[in-house]
Order: C-alpha cells, then structure tokens, then sequence
C-alpha cells in the first residue's frame, strides 16, 4: 500500500462507485434539458473578496470555512469556491449576459470546497449540483426553479423528502426583524452557547439555524420574521405557495427557515430527508436580487436558484434501495484471443469493432483462454468473439451470447451488424 492518503475530507471515486453519480448526473442533465437551462462552468478558485461581499462577511462559511491562498506578488487572496452562485453571479455581470438576453437559466454540476470536520455527506471537497435563473425572480420563475429541482427528486425516485419554505422579505424587513431578534434574544444571552452568542453580535438570524437541541424552545419562542413582511411580500409569496400547489409540488411553511447566505431575501427553501439524521438538508436556495449590487454591478438583478448537495443525496438514495444493482456497464463484446502471436490481429479487430461504435474489450496482459473468459464474465460482456489460428486464416469469427449461450461463425461484417442491434435478454 502506498504510503501516500488521500487527504482528510476528500474521496476517490472508481468505476463501481462512479456509475451511481452517472445515475444522478444523467437526470440532472435530461431535467436541465427538458427546462432549457444550459451549462456554466466557472474557475474553480476567485478572488476571495467576492465570497466575502456576496455571501456576507458574518456567514460561518467566510468567517471559518474557506481555504484562501495568497498567489501573486500583489497579495490578493484568492480562494478555492466554497459556493457555486457567487462565482456564477460574477461570471453573467463579467459577460454583461443581461445585455445579450433579458433571461438566462444556467445549470452546473461542480466540485466545491470547505474546510468542514469530514463526517457522512459532509467532505472538504464536495459536488453540487443546481440552477441560477437571471433576470427574473417572480413567483413564476421561482417555481420554475423548484420544480427544476423537485423534479429532479422525482425522477430519481426518493421519497420521503421534506421541502421546507419560507420569505425572508426585504432588507428593510429584515434589518427591522434583526433588531426585533437580537432584543428578543439578549435576557437569554447566559444560556446561549458559544456559536449563537457570536451570531447574536453579527447576525442573529442565524441562530434560528442552530441544530442545538437545547435552543430548540427558545428559537421556537422567538419573533417570526414572517410578522415583519410588508404586505407586496407576503402576497408575492402566497403567490409562489399556489403555482407550487398547481404544480402538485408538496411543501411546508417553515417561519423559522432563514439560509446560512446573506445574500437571500423575499422566497426562500430547503429540502431535507429523514435518513441523514441531524445534518438534514440536501438542498435549498431561494431569490438573491441583490447579490449584483453587491458585487459591484451597479443595481439589482432579479435572480433565484438552488444547489443540491450529491453526497449527501447519494446517501439517502442507497438507505432507500435506489442504487442497489447498479454497477457499470460491461463491453458488448469481449475478444477472446487463443495464441499470444495473434494479439495484434485481436487489436485490429476490437480497432474496427469500435469505430462501428460497439464497446469492445481485450485482453491486454496475455492470460490464458480461461482468464480472458473469466475477465469477460466479470464485466459483464454480452458477447464473447473468439480468435485462434483458423479464425484468423479464414477471416470466420467465432461469437458467443454469453447470455443465452449460442454460439456461431460468421465473417466480421455479419458480427458487427449482430453486435449493432440491442441486446435483448431476459
């Protein structure tokens, strides 16, 4: 074993492993499609002063989450992404995408880093996937954002899913509900812990998202922020509550659900499941209208979206019995070479049988006839395609189903139009 690790709170992920993220990568993908949002990719590290301006200096995230590096001569930090919408966000301003087009539905799949304490579904290096729609952020597009997302739930076939959902109001709404919560928790200050104390000071909303079970009555006692909405904010929102409910989307109102970004105002969500225990939350998002400002853009851009956390989504797929069977596709057909002096014409073979776009396998460490066949079964070959002496002389190959069993001989062309037409078994 080498002596080498790999680092604490990351994971390396091979073929059997792999097919299961294909699985929820494919119906990311198809639902993006089926909503015509289109793929952004943005850098893997920025400058470290657009996380600090565009998810908030007072956010755990910033305060003792990023890994931050000094780079260049200058020293401008630069830090390695620890959220995806900031970055996108940046990117639309940097194109002036909004010039182009008056909206934009933009979906990505990407690696992201925290220096988090590794434990189940929560690594140092983690996968999201979600969706930013720019240049609007009515009822209309946040529905179309959370059925997006609910949808792609669905499709992979969880159940059990909770989706929690919330308005969080205006600045104005909530810099009146901060000043209601900090009196509220201020007699209450001795029996805080050390993380909500620190809340208290910089942002006490964020106390409301304290898994402390020893808050949970005081937290539930608190002020409701949804009591300080102006009345265009509560409409608005009971608006998004009747698209969802035409959309046959289930959801609760949650008064306590606030999101651990700054940037969130009016709607916002999160999806939880039962099987993750405390550290509940797959998913959420919401609108972030003011998060161009912020960066510098010069006003306001009616934005919403949601990320979607693949491990542990993974997990509560697996504890649900929907990865169970699933492992990676075998070759159509496995080349099975008799003597080691024809392995050259056994390449030349699989060469032609993969340009006719038939997935083909060979044996590449000269095993015997028995070890080649025991590699084919192990994979999951459908077919088994023999070379020996007389094969090679007489240009008649022979081809097993290595399903059924049957077994003929037939020139290359007659193979590669066998191989062609789906496998049908079972």
């Amino acid at each position: 074993m080498s002596q080498y690790q790999a680092v604490k709170g990351t994971k390396d992920v091979f073929p059997d492993e792999a097919v299961q993220w294909q699985l929820v990568e494919g119906v990311v993908r198809r639902l993006a499609g089926l909503y015509a949002f289109g793929e952004v990719r943005t850098p893997v590290f920025e400058y470290t002063e657009l996380f600090q301006r565009g998810i908030g200096a007072t956010t755990d995230i910033v305060g003792k989450e990023m890994f931050s590096f000094l780079p260049d001569p200058q020293g401008r930090s630069l830090t390695l992404r620890p959220e995806m919408t900031a970055g996108v966000m940046r990117a639309a301003l940097q194109r002036n995408l909004l010039s182009q087009a008056p909206l934009h539905k933009l979906f990505y799949i990407s690696d992201l880093f925290r220096k988090e304490r590794p434990q189940a579904g929560r690594q140092r290096q983690f996968t999201q996937f979600g969706a930013e729609l720019l240049g609007a952020s009515s009822p209309a597009a946040v529905a179309e954002v959370l059925s997006f997302m609910m949808g792609v739930f669905d499709a992979l076939g969880l159940k059990g899913l909770r989706l929690r959902i919330n308005t969080l109001g205006d600045l104005e709404d909530r810099a009146r509900y901060r000043d209601a919560l900090r009196a509220y928790f201020l007699p209450f200050a001795g029996e805080l812990d050390e993380s909500s104390k620190e809340r208290l000071e910089k942002n006490p909303l964020r106390i409301l998202d304290s898994k402390n079970p020893a808050l949970k009555e005081l937290i539930a006692a608190a002020p409701r922020l949804f009591d300080f909405v102006k009345a265009e904010g509560v409409a608005e929102f009971e608006e998004v509550l009747s698209l969802l409910r035409d959309r046959g989307v289930s959801y609760e109102v949650d008064h306590l659900l606030v999101r651990g970004l700054d940037y969130y105002c009016h709607t916002a969500f999160e999806v939880t499941s039962s099987e993750l225990g405390a550290q509940d939350a797959i998913g959420g998002g919401g609108r972030y209208d003011g998060l161009a400002r912020e960066l510098g853009g010069g006003k306001d851009m009616p934005a919403v979206g949601f990320a979607v956390g693949m491990e542990r989504l993974l997990i509560a797929m697996e504890k649900q019995g929907l990865l169970e069977g699933l492992k990676p596709v075998g070759p159509k057909v496995f080349v099975v070479v008799q003597q080691l002096e024809l392995s050259g014409h056994a390449m030349q073979v699989a060469f032609q049988l993969r340009r006719a776009g038939i997935s083909t396998e060979l044996d590449l460490a000269g095993r015997s006839m028995k070890a080649q066949m025991r590699e084919a079964n192990r994979l999951g070959a459908a077919y088994a395609l023999f070379i020996g002496q007389t094969e090679f002389e007489s240009g008649q190959y022979g081809l097993k189903n290595l399903v059924s069993s049957e077994q003929s001989t037939l020139p290359l062309d007659s193979i590669t139009e066998i191989l062609r037409e789906p496998l049908l078994c079972g």
